[in-house]
């Protein structure tokens, strides 16, 4: 088969769509291979309030294996004969482990103590609507952490210059920053009606409509912030 005769056979709508679901499939299996050393002890965790940090120190492993997802779902073409997104997976996961570790874990460390302060309101004796300005303070931390492993799984950047156009680009593309809330929330809603399981089944899922709803951030930063 000639180089254009594969290219036709790729590039139809049911080809596209089925190059998109295996895509999603085979990242979802490696995503929950790399982190499941954390969802195994996650899900023998009991829900209560009292192991928030423990539920914590098991999400770290899920940081480097979600940037290796959004690493290969940015960059995979829809292509069914030139599809590789094992291959992409694993060079992100190699070329993103420290960048997304020193994005992930200070995140997790801001959430677990904002969560921890807010379940002991009543017992620290601090009226209710202190809860309001937390719960804030920890949205904007989810935004501003998701934004910045976003931009070091797709980019070279200093951790810094990171951190600061994770920031920047909330108020730079508010589209992208309200498209984000939302699906943290939607997150948030089915583990708490569900499971940690339904959610760690549609970590593919999640990190694509990332990879999509980012596409204004990092068509930016392409631009701008890339020489």
């Amino acid at each position: 088969m000639s180089t254009a005769a594969r290219r036709e056979f790729g590039a139809g709508p049911l080809s596209r769509g089925a190059a998109l679901i295996y895509t999603l499939l085979v990242v979802e299996l490696l995503l929950l291979v790399c982190a499941a050393p954390g969802l195994v002890a996650l899900f023998a965790l009991e829900r209560h309030v009292s192991n928030l940090p423990l539920v914590a120190v098991c999400a770290v492993p899920l940081g480097p294996a979600f940037s290796a997802a959004l690493y290969a779902l940015h960059r995979q073409r829809l292509d069914l004969t030139e599809l590789h997104p094992w291959r992409l997976f694993w060079r992100g996961y190699r070329a993103n482990l420290t960048g997304s570790l020193l994005v992930w874990v200070p995140t997790l460390v801001w959430l677990t103590v904002i969560a921890v302060n807010l379940v002991n309101l009543p017992a620290a004796g601090v009226p209710g609507w202190w809860a309001v300005p937390l719960a804030l303070v920890g949205a904007g931390v989810s935004v501003v952490g998701v934004n910045a492993l976003v931009i070091t799984s797709l980019f070279t950047f200093r951790l810094r210059d990171v951190f600061r156009l994770a920031g920047y680009f909330v108020l730079r593309t508010p589209v992208v920053a309200v498209g984000t809330a939302l699906l943290l929330v939607a997150a948030t809603a089915l583990t708490m009606v569900a499971s940690e399981a339904a959610l760690a089944a549609l970590g593919s899922v999640l990190a694509l409509a990332l990879v999509r709803g980012g596409t204004p951030m990092t068509d930016i930063i392409t631009e701008e912030f890339v020489e």
